[in-house]
């Protein structure tokens, strides 16, 4: 969304709804990829051991921000035929999921069929149930489309991916980043394969730039992040040193997302509003941020952190905590939709006329309820959470005075003739595989004289210490 507010460009303001939707898609991947045990690869004394976790975090950041990058410039590039045509399909996607998690699984499984019952269904703790219902969802949905569209060709482009990358690196090859964490950065590997195969395919080179500039930021970033991390729980101070290398990650990440989406600020060609496809799509995209985005990530800290911590009773009039919460989310949604169909019927007068106005309003709104409901789930409150709560505040404050105050409503972009895309791909690949080498040894020689010993939480990858399987 900040892209698009400080673009200068009319017609990508006008895709606040898209930028935000197709955003939290493509850097939604990223999270299921297991993590923490690479990180303690680097607090050893092992070189082997360091090197292979810097290697491995640089692969993961790379991954988590190839999809990021593409999801965010996918509203920039795609005309409104083109991009709106994913929703129908992701939309089969999100009910099979849905149905999944929430009428399946609970009610209609029996009870020993879960991760080490009977039947267990992890598999190297991968998310292969969600792979196939999203296979089997498609299926369904072409067979009544008829036919298979550039944006379901992408959708199935990615679920191939995933199958390839997972079966292909640890079914068949038995190869293990994290053991015994689990395996998806093989799919999320799989799958941005199949990405870059679909993006060069379809000559769609500006969102293949896009994501790959914001891939080689983000690897950088999650390492450098890492380096901070390592540091930091060497000096023996007691803070959330992870929390600081997550910020840190999303801060470099920051930039790399700005410098791509400056770049394609300036040569992208306008997208096309017309024909007017799928009038509701913005707001389903507005519903999908602002409602359930927010509910799927803060409805969680019930059972995490409320009720544990005693800060809400397990039960309220005879009925669980957790279904006042929903029924106040469902008023909430009620809101929001209500409101979008009043104002589509009769403009309401407190929503800027303007396109920026528009998405500085939804900017505003998403980002202070995504963050007060992270701040709300760590209560009671402890001093150690200053940096990252404090400091997630302090960034909202920083970020709302900037979306107001940077863009401006007159304002114009001088475009510049297309470059040429593919080379400048090959030079980005080149530059990311040098950065990726370079980094890894520069992070090790900075973090090994660090640790004479095994730090708190270390893991070793190699030698007779390894834990692998364990």
């Amino acid at each position: 969304m900040t892209a698009a507010l400080v673009s200068g460009r009319e017609d990508w303001r006008r895709r606040a709804a898209f930028f935000a939707f197709f955003g939290a898609l493509g850097w939604s991947f990223g999270g299921s990829m297991s993590y923490m045990r690479v990180l303690a690869y680097t607090h050893t004394d092992s070189l082997p051991d360091v090197l292979y976790g810097f290697l491995c975090t640089f692969v993961i950041g790379f991954l988590w921000g190839a999809m990021g990058g593409a999801g965010t410039a996918l509203p920039a590039v795609l005309d409104r035929d083109r991009l709106t045509e994913f929703l129908p399909p992701l939309i089969a996607i999100f009910s099979a999921w849905a149905a999944w998690d929430y009428i399946v699984r609970p009610f209609v499984l029996p009870p020993w069929v879960e991760a080490g019952g009977t039947l267990n269904l992890d598999w190297y703790g991968s998310d292969w149930i969600g792979a196939s219902l999203a296979l089997l969802a498609m299926l369904v949905f072409l067979a009544f489309q008829r036919r298979v569209s550039p944006a379901s060709s992408l959708i199935l482009h990615m679920i191939a991916g995933w199958w390839a990358g997972f079966l292909g690196l640890v079914v068949v090859l038995g190869l293990r980043m994290t053991p015994p964490r689990g395996d998806n950065w093989a799919g999320c590997l799989g799958m941005t394969v199949a990405l870059f195969v679909y993006l060069l395919r379809k000559r769609l080179f500006p969102v293949a730039v896009a994501a790959l500039l914001a891939a080689v930021f983000a690897g950088f970033g999650f390492s450098s992040g890492l380096v901070i991390r390592s540091a930091g729980t060497a000096t023996g101070i007691s803070t959330n040193w992870h929390s600081i290398l997550e910020q840190s990650y999303g801060f470099i990440q920051g930039i790399g997302i700005a410098v791509a989406m400056g770049y394609l600020s300036a040569r992208a060609a306008p997208v096309n509003e017309e024909p007017l496809t799928r009038p509701w799509a913005e707001r389903f995209s507005v519903a999908f941020v602002l409602v359930a985005l927010t509910w799927l990530n803060i409805s969680k800290n019930m059972n995490a952190v409320w009720l544990p911590n005693k800060v809400v009773p397990e039960r309220m009039y005879g009925l669980p905590a957790i279904w006042w919460f929903h029924f106040a989310y469902l008023a909430l949604a009620a809101v929001v939709m209500a409101l979008m169909a009043r104002h589509r019927r009769a403009p309401i007068s407190a929503m800027p006329a303007t396109e920026l106005g528009k998405g500085q309003v939804l900017f505003l709104v998403f980002l202070w309820w995504i963050v007060i409901g992270n701040l709300s789930r760590y209560l009671p409150f402890h001093p150690q959470r200053m940096v990252t709560e404090g400091v997630i505040l302090l960034n909202a404050c920083i970020a709302t005075v900037l979306a107001l105050s940077l863009p401006r409503e007159k304002e114009s972009v001088a475009q510049l003739a297309a470059p040429d895309y593919a080379r400048y791909l090959k030079r980005i690949a080149w530059v990311g595989l040098a950065v990726w080498i370079l980094t890894t040894a520069v992070d090790s020689g900075l973090i090994l004289p660090l640790f004479d010993a095994p730090f708190q939480g270390a893991r070793f990858r190699f030698g007779p210490q390894a834990l692998e399987g364990r």
